[in-house]
């Protein structure tokens, strides 16, 4: 009877991640900082694929978004019609015991700082203060001077600069509603209690696109992005059983909201929020109508005004780069050894192929691999691999998710042939190598599904 493989722990991902370059913690030499990530190579080139593959989805792909790149400082005047200097709060306790902070909320996800099997107000020591508000976005100063007229804000979310832009993009982008504008770009939210490695930053990279449609439209294309979006994250192979999608109740939602759903991936810590899909009314034109004195309204050729709303998907690459690699890591035993594997969609995987010598020293291997290396990279990303053992190669490649291995071996020298590896079935066959390029590029285009979806 096969064994259950234990479930999956965050230390697991977080101890692949450090090992194979995908994430290291920030300015570790001094310490570090609290929930603050810098990103490797393959994090790099993992994070490029997410970013591209959304812009592709939800820009390239339709006639109806179009793009922007909005300043990360912004007017502090946008944050105070926004609401968020007022409301965009999380109710914050202090324990007077160890002196740590806890969402008021969110007690059940924290660890007492003296036992920490349990949580924040199980034990008799703990002595927790009355909850109050915290505001979560990052001050700074514009200027030579600081004082409150240079104060100003990094931006919590991207939204608002595609709404003050609004008028902008109207006039020129030749599009009437229903029509999207999309960015992606850097947000900061001042976190109570970050943590849980890339789900909960302090400074993260979002990807947000507003949806601009009549109001009597605004069900209709609020359950298409929910379904759309979900859509999007099973074409990239994560598994259904994984995925959700859950509706806020109304004290759940946002000040702007009347209706949210999130899509929920079941991370290694329960179900949590992957990407949020907002039907947010006309709230921000509205409020910054009103604080600006700038009508962003739509007019109809008929002559018919009207503010359009907006729905909003709305999801951080971090988040999405988690659930990639938490649905992807495997384990299993080939040959008597335990094999880990990260089982990516090639789409989402860092490197599409290795290219792998069986002898190195060999000249004649050599050369031919390195030869069908500089062809490919012109195309792909690829990684020519020659230090080690192929064995230890092969399982390099695994554990970042590399969906094929070109090896080229003594059969190559004798009839100008390649081995091809597959990662998840660990199949071979022989290809010409003249026939390489053509072929990937054509298994890049292939569906992919998990080999473990149920």
């Amino acid at each position: 009877m096969a064994e259950t493989a234990p479930p999956l722990t965050m230390d697991t991902i977080v101890s692949l991640c450090r090992r194979r370059g995908f994430v290291f913690p920030s300015s570790e030499i001094y310490g570090g900082i609290g929930s603050t990530y810098d990103y490797g190579h393959y994090g790099v080139l993992t994070k490029n694929n997410i970013r591209s593959l959304w812009f592709r989805a939800m820009v390239q792909e339709r006639d109806d978004i179009v793009a922007l790149d909005s300043a990360i400082i912004l007017n502090p005047r946008v944050w105070e019609a926004s609401g968020h200097v007022d409301v965009f709060t999380d109710p914050l306790v202090d324990c007077r015991t160890c002196k740590l902070r806890f969402r008021a909320d969110q007690l059940e996800l924290a660890s007492c700082g003296r036992k920490p099997s349990k949580h924040p107000g199980e034990t008799p020591d703990c002595d927790l203060t009355e909850a109050r508000k915290f505001n979560l976005m990052f001050e700074t100063h514009v200027g030579a001077l600081q004082d409150a007229s240079s104060a100003a804000y990094l931006r919590p979310e991207t939204a608002q600069g595609i709404f003050v832009n609004f008028k902008n993009v109207a006039q020129l982008a030749r599009r009437k509603p229903p029509f999207g504008i999309a960015q992606i770009g850097k947000a900061f939210r001042n976190e109570i209690t970050p943590g849980n490695f890339l789900f909960r930053q302090r400074e993260f990279e979002l990807m947000e696109m507003e949806f601009f449609v009549p109001p009597d439209e605004s069900e209709e294309w609020h359950r298409y992005w929910i379904e759309t979006r979900r859509r999007w994250y099973l074409d990239l192979g994560i598994r259904e059983e994984n995925l959700r999608v859950r509706e806020h109740a109304a004290e759940e939602r946002s000040h702007y909201s009347s209706a949210t759903s999130d899509l929920e991936y079941l991370y290694p810590i329960g179900w949590q929020e992957l990407e949020g899909i907002a039907n947010r009314g006309d709230y921000d034109l509205t409020q910054h109508t009103q604080h600006s004195g700038t009508k962003l309204e739509w007019i109809d050729p008929d002559g018919t005004r009207y503010t359009p709303y907006v729905i909003e998907p709305a999801v951080s690459i971090d988040r999405i780069m988690l659930a990639f690699l938490c649905d992807a890591y495997d384990e299993e035993v080939v040959g008597d050894r335990e094999r880990v594997v990260l089982r990516l969609h090639p789409q989402v995987a860092p490197v599409k192929a290795a290219i792998l010598p069986l002898v190195p020293r060999d000249e004649g291997m050599a050369t031919r691999a390195r030869a069908l290396y500089e062809e490919l990279r012109r195309h792909h990303v690829v990684e020519h691999d020659d230090s080690g053992q192929i064995g230890r190669r092969y399982r390099r490649q695994d554990e970042i998710g590399t969906p094929w291995a070109f090896t080229i071996d003594e059969e190559t020298l004798e009839d100008e042939t390649v081995t091809v590896r597959d990662r998840d079935s660990l199949a071979q066959e022989r290809l010409p190598i003249s026939g390489v390029k053509e072929w990937l590029d054509d298994a890049l285009q292939q569906g992919w599904s998990s080999p473990r979806s149920g």
